[in-house]
């Protein structure tokens, strides 16, 4: 009898979690969420919204666990933000084996400055990242040496609003996929 309950649980939780307006509001909450990160990203980085306004597209990762001991991994789910509107959904994960230790979050935004990094984010069957377009990572000292007219890499990445703490030298493999949340 017990078995019954748990099963008709089960199957009641999966019907609920799968039905249009459970997943209407997974999306509105992360596309939320996607948004104020993006938000603090700009209050953080002035100079990332000078390169959104030349952007066709931001895929914003408002945030992203990762953690390993020896292996590790991460995953986090984000919104692709075109001109027109929050658009299609995707994770990113990533994999990792090697000298490593802890846990940490953080917030990832890859701008996307032309047509080539769009079509091989829609026509790839995941973006692995280091295959494909040129991905340049901003920190303090590449933004220092940017101007909107030396921008002409594919994709500009941007991490931010990290906490917890993670050390260590690993082999690590990161993609992301178009996922319908």
């Amino acid at each position: 009898m017990t078995a019954r309950r748990i099963l008709f649980a089960a199957t009641a939780a999966l019907a609920l979690a799968t039905s249009p307006g459970v997943q209407a509001s997974a999306r509105s909450e992360l596309a939320f969420d996607s948004e104020h990160a993006l938000e603090k990203l700009y209050r953080s980085e002035p100079f990332a919204q000078d390169i959104a306004s030349r952007a066709k597209a931001i895929l914003v990762f408002p945030n992203i666990v990762k953690g390993g001991f020896i292996f590790g991994g991460s995953y986090g789910e984000g919104v692709l933000f075109t001109q027109e509107q929050a658009g299609q959904y995707y994770n990113a994960l990533s994999g990792s084996w090697g000298f490593q230790a802890g846990i940490q979050s953080y917030g990832y935004a890859l701008f996307l400055m032309n047509d080539r990094a769009l079509d091989y984010l829609d026509k790839s069957d995941g973006w692995e990242l280091g295959v494909g377009p040129t991905i340049v990572f901003v920190d303090a000292g590449v933004a220092r040496n940017l101007t909107t007219t030396t921008l002409n890499d594919d994709v500009y990445a941007f991490v931010f609003d990290q906490s917890g703490l993670m050390a260590g030298l690993a082999i690590e493999g990161s993609k992301i996929s178009q996922i319908d949340p």
